[in-house]
């Protein structure tokens, strides 16, 4: 596998790490009841950040055609998008 394609197992390892820390960190925040608007942004950020590294550095999209990367993250934003509905949906008046 050439490393223009996939990336370096150095920068593998750091985005695995950043993900586990980034894993921590909203479990952390779920664990301490964090609420409120500023902590689901929060939340839904590093959500949506994790989403992108894995799509496009794990499942190698990140140098595929245009279509595919369209594809992938499209369906990731979408599925973000209806969960962030049905979460402002279900806020109380």
């Amino acid at each position: 596998m050439s490393s223009d394609v996939h990336g370096t197992p150095r920068r593998a390892t750091l985005l695995w790490a950043t993900l586990i820390v980034a894993t921590l960190l909203t479990w952390g925040m779920g664990a301490t009841g964090a609420t409120g608007k500023g902590a689901i942004a929060i939340l839904a950020a590093i959500s949506f950040w994790k989403g992108a590294v894995i799509i496009l550095d794990f499942m190698a999209l990140r140098h595929a055609p245009l279509l595919w990367r369209a594809l992938t993250l499209g369906w990731m934003i979408l599925v973000w998008a209806v969960i962030a509905i049905a979460y402002i949906k279900g806020l109380p008046q």
